[in-house]
């Protein structure tokens, strides 16, 4: 057998591909549940409950549809460059971390201002991040990658260090934990939900318009697509290349800042919560593009809010509820595969060896 790329694929064949594989998932999870000792039924519709079930809940879930959004729409910028940007965790963090410097020295400051201050700190903190690899991508071909990647553990440990050592509240009586932010550094809430969301719903229109109206979306579409065919139509490749990876790290930095002034009112290493990871699938479900991003998000938000739930509810495992949520993924994700490649026999000739694909 083998893998070809195909061509063209009519709606109604991906939308038949994507139904197959969501229910091929439920098929093989709810067996995995029945065997575990639980109605598969009731665990779906649990999860679908815990995730939208009330007020509280859907609050909760928006929460984290929140920075799933943000970051998808930071690394899709990346991606559309086919610069591989696995660092959103690592901008994340150091956009937390520059914005919370400025929240935890500057609390005298009006509001709006410091809030201000903080949302320019959290883009410039994950913009910083995010130049360091794109630097070495255009200067010295680096695989960007392992760059990014391995960004996210130093960022990581740098404020597990400021947590344990130099910012640790001297009142936390010996606890690793940096002070709580005053009020003057914390995000106004909206019916409940931090104004993020109106953060969101404004960048998904800006970098809508920004990739397909602006010379500078152009240059990146073009970038991606050949960087050779950039070259010969006068495009400044490197530029491009580090301009967008600024604005990708940037935009994953104000993540960073929401979360630490909009959800847990401080810093710690845990603030990026894995979004960075998630944003990835996302961002690839989502077809680069940045209306999509938002019902891919929503669903993904719901799978993990209705996983953790689910433990609570049926007394299962983090582990088991990790697995139910991974063969949904590995399925859904696989289905885009199949949208892109299709396999066909490999015949080769009697005589010759010859390969004949049908």
């Amino acid at each position: 057998m083998r893998m070809i790329k195909r061509e063209r694929i009519s709606k109604k064949d991906a939308f038949r591909i994507r139904s197959t594989a969501i229910i091929g998932s439920l098929i093989l999870s709810g067996l995995f549940i029945f065997f575990l000792g639980h109605n598969p039924l009731d665990v779906y519709l649990s999860m679908a409950k815990g995730a939208f079930g009330s007020i509280y809940r859907i609050k909760d879930t928006i929460n984290i549809i929140i920075p799933l959004i943000m970051t998808s729409l930071g690394i899709m910028i990346a991606f559309k460059m086919k610069f591989w940007n696995i660092g959103g965790e690592g901008q994340i963090l150091m956009g937390a971390l520059f914005a919370s410097y400025f929240a935890l020295n500057f609390s005298t400051l009006p509001k709006p201002i410091l809030l201000f201050v903080m949302f320019i700190a959290g883009f410039i903190g994950g913009g910083f991040w995010a130049f360091i690899p794109a630097f070495l991508k255009v200067k010295f071909q680096t695989n960007e990658t392992i760059t990014t990647l391995m960004m996210n553990y130093i960022a990581l440990n740098l404020i597990t260090y400021l947590q344990y050592g130099p910012w640790r509240d001297p009142q936390s009586l010996g606890f690793p934990k940096i002070a709580n932010f005053a009020d003057s550094a914390t995000l106004p809430r909206l019916f409940g939900i931090h104004i993020g969301w109106i953060i969101t719903i404004i960048a998904v229109v800006v970098i809508t318009i920004f990739l397909n109206k602006s010379k500078f979306g152009y240059e990146i579409k073009v970038v991606g697509e050949s960087q050779d065919t950039a070259n010969y139509s006068g495009i400044r490749v490197n530029r491009v290349i580090i301009r967008g990876l600024i604005i990708s790290g940037g935009i994953c930095g104000i993540v960073g800042m929401m979360e630490v002034s909009g959800v847990n009112g401080t810093l710690t290493n845990h603030v990026s919560a894995g979004y960075g990871y998630t944003a990835i699938i996302t961002t690839w479900l989502s077809g680069l593009k940045p209306a999509f991003i938002i019902p891919v998000s929503t669903l993904f938000a719901g799978l993990i809010k209705g996983g953790g739930f689910i433990q609570t509810a049926y007394q299962i495992p983090q582990s088991a509820a990790d697995i139910i949520q991974s063969m949904i993924l590995f399925f859904v994700i696989g289905s885009e595969f199949f949208i892109q490649y299709k396999i066909v026999p490999d015949r080769r000739n009697a005589k010759g060896g010859e390969v004949n694909v049908s």
